[in-house]
């Protein structure tokens, strides 16, 4: 089991990679040397 860590302001992240809406995978070593915004939206119909 990985461990958690939470990251402060200027931590550097470690690298994951996600989906796009597409299907398609993203790293964020395809990204190394810009600058990267990771933003997490809910779903439009969930609650809140």
């Amino acid at each position: 089991m990985s461990e958690t860590k939470t990251l402060g302001v200027g931590d550097v992240a470690p690298d994951f990679a996600l989906k796009t809406i597409g299907l398609k995978e993203v790293s964020l070593r395809d990204h190394r040397g810009k600058t990267v915004v990771v933003l997490f939206y809910p779903l439009d119909w969930t609650p809140g």
